[in-house]
């Protein structure tokens, strides 16, 4: 069993140690570990860094692969991973990321007793943080979708995904307009419409969010990167709602009236999926385009 690791890396080379540690912890538990970094164009010693890992890697499950972009931004980073993986299953670490003492003996375990499911693309556990905390809720299912965990049962937090590869590859995130970001979620849900996710509750993977990263910035990051945000909350809008959270609705047209504002676009009532989505929209519309201009100028 091959399982591939990819990390988009910029300028983090004091991070991408203890991501490194941590896979060389996860070795004795007999699953060959394949790790694809792609340095995004990285201004410090991040290369060094690397050959240090692979030069002092002399254990045979893992295997580190080095490769570097001029900066075009995390998505186009894995997309490119994405193509070069070779496991049979693949999950995505950030640099800042680390993995748990027991998370590939956990991705082991589950992944021997999902293989006979049908219609699944991969496996989702649990993220925690430093402290040691969950950073999302305890799954109530064994299996569900990250749409209905988001927007059915108001699951707000971070998610471990083990994709299935030769599922995996078959999807890319989708870049608008020349940006460099795009939420994952967008790829996410497309990828729910057509198969499901098998939810264990185990920590496989530690999160610290750094000051410069996307979720510390979520306002400047929302103006940078608008059109990807307007083409994810418009798909979300043709989409059969039904059984979303309330508040949940509301989130999503505000949102999609917010991203008309910023990328100076129309609504697009036509394409919105239920008569009551688009009365909301029509109802919000001058409200929310008078406290955008507030928020963003």
């Amino acid at each position: 069993m091959k399982i591939s690791v990819l990390t988009a890396t910029y300028n983090r080379k004091k991070l991408l140690e203890r991501l490194y540690e941590s896979l060389v912890n996860n070795t004795k538990y007999d699953v060959k570990i394949e790790w694809l970094i792609m340095d995004d164009g990285s201004t410090d010693d991040t290369e060094q860094i690397v050959k240090q890992f692979q030069e002092d890697t002399d254990n045979e499950n893992l295997e580190i692969k080095y490769y570097k972009q001029e900066n075009q931004g995390k998505m186009v980073a894995i997309n490119k991973l994405v193509k070069y993986a070779t496991g049979e299953y693949m999950i995505d670490c950030d640099s800042d990321d680390y993995f748990s003492e027991n998370a590939f003996k956990y991705m082991k375990e589950k992944i021997e007793l999902s293989k006979k499911e049908k219609n699944i693309y991969g496996l989702c556990f649990l993220k925690f943080n430093t402290n040691g905390e969950n950073l999302g809720k305890v799954f109530t299912k064994t299996r569900s979708t990250l749409f209905d965990l988001h927007f059915k049962e108001n699951d707000e937090g971070e998610r471990a995904i083990l994709f299935i590869s030769s599922i995996r590859k078959q999807y890319t995130h989708k870049l608008e307009n020349g940006e460099k970001f795009v939420t994952e979620a967008r790829m996410y849900y497309e990828m729910d419409s057509k198969n499901d996710l098998l939810c264990f509750n185990l920590p496989i993977m530690i999160c610290e969010y750094q000051n410069e990263g996307y979720t510390k910035n979520i306002l400047k990051q929302f103006k940078q990167y608008p059109y990807g945000y307007y083409e994810f909350f418009k798909e979300i809008l043709e989409k059969n709602l039904k059984g979303i959270l309330w508040k949940k609705r509301l989130y999503v047209i505000k949102h999609y009236i917010l991203f008309t504002y910023l990328t100076n676009k129309k609504l697009e009532i036509k394409n919105i999926n239920d008569v009551k989505n688009k009365i909301l929209c029509l109802i919000l519309y001058v409200p929310g385009i008078v406290k955008t201009k507030k928020i963003f100028g």
